[in-house]
């Protein structure tokens, strides 16, 4: 769809694909559409392209991905670790490794390190990578590095119920290390969530889907960023990030006058008039 799409813009580009997949039967059935498309059926590599990238040094203009959501990444974790301490800013993970139990930065920060002057790229994720790991986190010092390097340049939060195998919301990150002016220090925010059919006949989770109408919506939407559309809302990269704030305040001592307390002062087992009026007052 993209190569159909990209010729349809440009009939005269020349288009290369390349791409790597971990699932034998999925790197298969790519092989397959590009031999029956023609265009180069050994640029698609088997193999896990975190810990055995296929094209090492390659850059390219745009790139699109779709990579599992929350699966841990601990059996691979030595390598990455090893290649990010010993290479750092020079290598793919210099803004810093996730929590172990979610590989979806990893993957964009792969996909970043193929970019070259010019790019463009896509990434599908939950909701997870938007969110969590708290300030100073790994999480949050990739999405700072991303966010302050102006590379963020927009999410569009899709329906839920999209794909065969989850119901979870998900969401676009469109990434470009050459916005244009007029996009520069923002990141803009587009909600789609409501802009779907319903199939007639679910695939497992998949219950809604994107129709054309839809997608000529959001790509509308993400071109234009109309004022006036409650879809829309563009943010200065500073206020979509955030930051860790430590409140501290003196120690305030809580005392309350109860039934309990009066009976245990009372010699009588009445309490004085003048106590009995306070019950249930509260001193700080």
């Amino acid at each position: 769809a993209t190569l159909d799409r990209i010729t349809e813009l440009n009939s005269t580009a020349k288009v290369q694909v390349y791409g790597q997949e971990l699932n034998g039967e999925t790197w298969a059935i790519a092989r397959s559409d590009l031999l029956i498309a023609g265009v180069g059926f050994e640029n698609m590599a088997l193999g896990n392209s975190l810990t055995a990238d296929a094209f090492p040094g390659q850059k390219f203009d745009y790139i699109l991905a779709n990579p599992p959501y929350g699966v841990d990444w601990k059996s691979y974790a030595k390598p990455l670790r090893h290649e990010a301490a010993r290479d750092g800013w020079a290598g793919r993970f210099g803004a810093g490794l996730p929590r172990i139990s979610d590989g979806s930065l990893l993957f964009l920060q792969h996909m970043i390190s193929k970019m070259k002057s010019g790019s463009r790229l896509g990434i599908v994720l939950s909701g997870s990578p938007l969110f969590s790991g708290a300030a100073e986190s790994g999480e949050s010092e990739i999405r700072r590095w991303i966010i302050e390097s102006d590379l963020l340049e927009g999410i569009v939060a899709l329906p839920d119920q999209m794909f065969y195998n989850t119901g979870i919301s998900t969401y676009v990150w469109v990434l470009s290390n050459s916005k244009p002016a007029s996009r520069a220090g923002s990141v803009a925010l587009i909600d789609g969530r409501g802009e779907f059919a319903k199939m007639r006949k679910s695939l497992g989770d998949k219950r809604k889907f994107l129709p054309t109408g839809a997608i000529e919506t959001l790509v509308r939407l993400y071109n234009d960023l109309p004022d006036d559309d409650p879809r829309v809302k563009v943010m200065p990269n500073d206020r979509f990030g955030f930051q860790r704030l430590t409140v501290e305040r003196p120690l305030r001592l809580h005392w309350e006058v109860t039934e309990a307390v009066i009976d245990l002062l009372a010699d009588d087992g009445e309490a004085p008039a003048g106590l009995r009026a306070h019950i249930g007052t509260v001193f700080v």
